[in-house]
């Protein structure tokens, strides 16, 4: 999937903002919204194949934790459009071809 169009989400852009910078089990982060624990893990799976997060073990919880160097050349821009710039990242990339 084009990274622009994995982040223009706002649920996986949420999450990313979640986890940039603690780890938190699927579940703790399924608990913050408002749709079914199987359709945040769809989010967090197109995260990690992409690789903008990562996943360890803990028990049998699995603790997703961003990845910022995963995000290549996206990472300064996210991570200077964090408070309020998101959306027009969104934007361009749902315009994009």
């Amino acid at each position: 999937m084009d990274p622009l169009k994995l982040v223009a989400d706002p649920t996986r852009r949420q999450i990313l903002q979640l986890v940039w910078t603690d780890g938190l089990a699927a579940g703790a982060i399924a608990g913050r919204f408002d749709m079914s624990f199987g359709a945040v893990s769809q989010h967090l799976r197109l995260l990690r194949d992409a690789g903008f997060v990562t996943v360890t073990r803990d028990g049998n919880r699995r603790i997703y934790r961003a990845n910022p160097d995963g995000l290549g050349p996206l990472r300064p821009l996210i991570e200077s459009m964090w408070a309020d710039r998101l959306e027009k990242l969104a934007r361009a990339a749902e315009d994009s071809p």
